[in-house]
């Protein structure tokens, strides 16, 4: 009941607070949320002296509708401060500082209450304090300008959940991002609420346990929330999203295989749970499984922030609570009907790891961008070690046409899995169709490419779509060499670039690609992809960007002579 009645606001006033976000600035709407938040903390303080239990329940309704307020401006708040290359890391702190603070607010009320006749007082007292202290902070924000001031609020929620939906529907990636995130409550749900159940009736541990495990899960999600940043390079990785779908499946599958066929009997205290050889992998395993949470999370948000529009990017956030709130509910209902079936708790881990793995594969099917991210995520983490220079020459907006030497099969992959923006690549026809390799090729929307020899429409037709591309503001990826090298140099540029800046007048990058030369990739002694692992694994490659050229001084030899200089003897 306590948790229906805290969830309750999320459904009915979320739409509201979006628009709130919206109108006003950030920073005083955060203020506002924190006077409340110490208003309501007076209520609770006199609940809690009181004992009584009805002010109590009004006051968790009230904080509900807190965390309602606070959501949409705290997650819009963040790209209008951050960089695009910051927006993963600054939302990894804030996944990471939320799960602590949980962890520290429970295991802090336990042991307040535990405090004697005195653990009410105590417990209000610190509600009362933490509230100034959140105020205090608060003061600290910045000005936050409204992206819309003169938006009409529109007061039924209804309709205006139904409404930020419909935007967030126009762009495909966000709005199964927010399904994602959505599930990811749904998943999450299901196991923090089956802690206290799953360790006294299954494991055999006390309370104390039930701390113990809280800590563990809280600390994967903080740590795979931090992780992110690296591991997505600085910039928003959606590749990651893939990586951490499958960890949770394979974890959820673990614990179950894990916990089955225990048999506790009495409650056991930390140390005696310690010494448990099951415990160890339990622990383990939800450590894990809450470690690739925060990986699938993380770049979920990001990329939210990053793609949505600014003027409606808290309402969709808003939204986004609602669906969290729905998932939730229906995880519960869910979960209680499984078990009155008479699943055991493990097994109803299992069957939500295996409901994650077909969610994952609808969701991926649906948007095969996640999926391409993450192979060419997955390509520089664990066949080659990548090291960047320049990244800061690519141009954070607007079109460009970026240019790079043509050493390997897989160019273009290592390319986009450096590079912070999208890139709509021009590549050989035959390349383009290459098995396996034609799927990524084709979700980044790449754009086949024939000699006039050859096939003159579909070349007429490549240049249209590069001039469409640039026209919308994206970067276009060209190889001017126009092939592979078989023999490590550079060959000739030709005229491509020209063509299309002269039609196009865009900037023109100057990139470098070192290191792939001798690579299972790449033609040396013969053709590609004949003989794995002649280079080892992890093998060092480098890619450098120089400062962007203008159209007019992007002539073929120019471009040609940056390029070598860059790549110098690393080939």
């Amino acid at each position: 009941m306590i948790g229906a009645v805290f969830i309750a606001p999320f459904v009915l006033f979320s739409a509201t607070s979006g628009q709130l976000a919206d109108k006003y600035d950030k920073g005083a709407v955060i203020r506002f949320v924190k006077n409340f938040e110490i208003a309501v903390m007076a209520l609770a303080a006199a609940g809690f002296l009181s004992r009584s239990a009805p002010l109590l329940y009004g006051v968790v309704f009230l904080m509900g509708l807190h965390s309602t307020l606070f959501g949409p401006v705290k997650y819009a708040y963040l790209p209008q401060h951050l960089k695009d290359e910051e927006l993963t890391g600054g939302n990894g702190l804030v996944e990471m500082g939320t799960f602590v603070a949980i962890l520290a607010g429970t295991m802090a009320a336990g042991v307040l209450v535990k405090a004697g006749p005195s653990g009410a007082s105590f417990v209000a007292f610190a509600c009362l304090a933490v509230a100034l202290l959140g105020r205090l902070a608060a003061g600290f924000v910045p000005a936050s300008p409204a992206p819309e001031p003169g938006l009409a609020i529109n007061w039924n929620p209804f309709t205006e959940t139904w409404r930020n939906l419909a935007i967030a529907s126009k762009d495909r990636v966000v709005f199964h991002s927010l399904l994602g995130i959505s599930w990811l409550w749904f998943f999450g749900s299901i196991f923090l609420t089956s802690f206290t159940p799953f360790t006294k009736d299954v494991l055999g541990g006390d309370e104390n346990v039930v701390t113990v495990l809280l800590a563990v899960f809280s600390a994967g999600i903080g740590l795979g929330a931090l992780a992110c940043e690296r591991l997505s390079g600085r910039k928003v990785e959606i590749g990651l999203v893939p990586f951490g779908s499958i960890g949770m499946t394979v974890f959820a599958v673990d614990l179950w295989l894990a916990s089955r066929g225990l048999a506790p009997s009495g409650l056991k205290d930390v140390e005696a749970f310690a010494r448990e050889p099951a415990s160890m992998r339990v622990m383990a395993d939800l450590f894990l499984l809450a470690l690739f949470g925060g990986f699938y999370s993380v770049p979920l948000y990001a990329l939210i922030q990053s793609r949505a529009e600014a003027s409606h990017r808290a309402r969709i956030i808003a939204a986004n609570n609602i669906l969290n709130a729905v998932f939730m509910i229906v995880a519960s209902l869910m979960a209680t009907a499984l078990l009155k079936a008479g699943l055991t708790l493990p097994q109803l881990f299992l069957v939500v790891g295996l409901m994650n793995a077909a969610v994952a594969a609808y969701v991926y099917g649906l948007v095969p961008e996640f999926l391409m991210r993450f192979l060419c995520w997955l390509l520089v983490h664990s066949v080659y070690r990548l090291e960047k220079q320049g990244l800061e020459n690519i141009p954070e907006r607007g079109p460009a046409l970026v240019t790079c030497n043509h050493v390997s099969f897989v160019d273009a992959l290592v390319i986009s899995a450096a590079c912070p923006r999208p890139i709509v690549f021009v590549m050989d026809h035959r390349i383009f169709r290459i098995p396996v390799l034609s799927f990524v090729f084709r979700t980044g929307k790449a754009i086949p490419i024939a000699p006039a020899k050859e096939d003159p429409k579909l070349l007429e037709e490549a240049y249209e779509k590069v001039a469409k591309a640039l026209a919308e503001g994206e970067l276009v990826g060209i190889f001017p060499e126009g092939r592979i090298t078989d023999n490590g140099d550079l060959y000739p540029f030709r005229g491509g670039v020209a063509r299309i800046v002269e039609r196009t007048p865009v900037p023109v990058v100057p990139m470098a690609l070192k290191g792939l030369w001798g690579s299972f990739f790449s033609r040396r002694g013969g053709a590609a992809m004949t003989r794995p692992f002649r280079r080892g694994i992890f093998s060092k490659i480098g890619f450098e960007v120089a400062p962007a050229m203008g159209p007019a001084e992007a002539t073929p030899e120019a471009l040609r002579e940056r390029i070598l200089a860059m790549r110098g003897d690393w080939r």
